[in-house]
């Protein structure tokens, strides 16, 4: 607590949080304005393939994009990217809205909302590489729990709030097109924000080992060939792609099945509420997963604490998806989505902690940079998959016993390859 005092008290940092801060309320924003007009509007029925579209959209550059980031970073003064990327998404985000208040949910929209998560990247590495600039020491530590945690909670907070500003708004695309505008502004404060800081402030300075292109794609190979050589890491990845590609599968089954099934066609708004309440069951259950996950390791294992926590998810989500289906009801679904986050959240923390203890700390940028690029895509994966093998309804009992026996196989898999590991003993983690 007394380092978080500390950290505060640093009026450039204050500044620089509240670049993340306003930039990642209004990617909340953005989410929740591009969610109801394409998914939740009632002059639309999403499909499969729209719902795998949609969230790829927001999932691939976070993906593509993410790693090679830094290479402009430590290029350009990192106080003008966060100056001019703010603002550039903000002018973007208006053609966004045009596009909305036209009602064209084409291509032209897809590209456009790709290029402002796109750029967002620039800004989330921008803020994460100019931490040092403004604190150091221990304090530094503090601030890199701080900034992502408040970054990702101040998203959700902005889809709520922009659900609730399209209500008041009078829902429909003309509510969308509010929250949009709202977004624009929160951008630009960002931009004004960052540019209240020295140019020179953030850095880089003349001594930063500049990388390239190619030197980003030599990272990411080391970075697999570390996995390769380091099997306990490796599997420990393993495990959280696959449990990613089940998590993606069902977000979309649970979207299709609520939008279409549990509520009536020009009912979105109910729709959306219900959706919500998943998401928030999904999030409760990673929080679960978070909180018991480093006590249980230390008394279990890595493996057998994963095995228990994935293994879990296996019946429930296969029990949960079918009763929700078949008896039309959401509380089945609830249970589904408390078990899957569960099972997600621990395995990535004993995963994350795995691969520290068992890579060596030079390399340990580029396997967590690869382990970045993997999970997104696998949740991609994951959510293509679906839109070819599940009807709009979302009323799909062979995927769904598919998915169940997938995360069943995952947790199979990793008990009998673990018995390898020299973990079981647990304390040494």
């Amino acid at each position: 607590m007394t380092n978080l005092r500390a950290v505060v008290a640093v009026r450039d940092f204050r500044r620089l949080f509240t670049v993340r801060l306003a930039g990642q309320f209004a990617d909340g924003l953005l989410q929740a304005a591009l969610a109801t007009f394409v998914l939740f509007s009632p002059e639309r029925q999403p499909t499969a393939a729209s719902v795998a579209g949609a969230f790829a959209v927001l999932f691939l550059p976070y993906s593509l994009i993410g790693p090679f980031a830094g290479v402009f970073l430590d290029e350009w003064r990192r106080r003008q990217v966060l100056v001019y990327a703010n603002l550039l998404r903000a002018a973007l985000v208006i053609g966004v809205a045009a596009l909305v208040a036209a009602r064209n949910d084409g291509l032209s929209l897809a590209v456009t909302v790709l290029v402002v998560l796109g750029v967002g990247r620039f800004v989330l590495a921008g803020v994460a590489a100019s931490l040092p600039h403004v604190v150091a020491g221990p304090l530094l530590v503090t601030a890199n729990a701080l900034t992502p945690t408040a970054g990702t909670l101040a998203a959700a907070i902005g889809g709520l709030i922009g659900i609730g500003i399209r209500a008041l708004a009078g829902g429909g695309d003309t509510g969308s097109v509010v929250v949009l505008a709202c977004a624009v502004v929160s951008y630009i404060i960002a931009g004004l924000v960052a540019s209240t800081l020295a140019k020179d402030r953030l850095g880089p300075d003349e001594d930063t080992v500049r990388n390239s292109l190619l030197g980003v794609l030599q990272g990411l190979g080391d970075g697999f060939r570390q996995l390769f050589r380091h099997p306990v890491a490796g599997r420990a990845v393993v495990v959280v792609i696959v449990q990613r590609i089940a998590f993606g599968a069902l977000t979309v089954l649970g979207l299709l099945l609520i939008r279409n099934t549990l509520n009536a066609s020009d009912n979105p708004d109910a729709a959306l509420g219900q959706f919500a309440l998943v998401t928030a069951a999904a999030a409760l259950g990673a929080l679960l997963g978070a909180i018991l996950t480093p006590g249980r390791v230390r008394r279990m294992g890595y493996v057998s604490w994963t095995v228990i926590a994935v293994a879990q998810a296996a019946p429930l989500v296969i029990a949960g998806m079918l009763l929700g289906s078949f008896g039309a009801t959401l509380w089945p679904i609830l249970i589904a989505a408390l078990s899957l986050g569960f099972a997600n959240q621990s395995a990535k923390v004993a995963s994350d902690t795995l691969i520290q203890r068992e890579i060596n700390d030079d390399y340990l940028g580029r396997v967590f940079a690869l382990f970045d690029v993997a999970v997104n895509v696998a949740l991609v994966l994951g959510i293509i998959g679906v839109a070819f093998t599940s009807p709009e309804s979302g009323v799909a009992p062979g995927v769904v016993v598919a998915v169940g026996l997938l995360i069943a196989a995952n947790a199979a898999w990793y008990r009998s390859r673990g018995r390898q590991m020299s973990d079981e003993g647990g304390a040494q983690g």
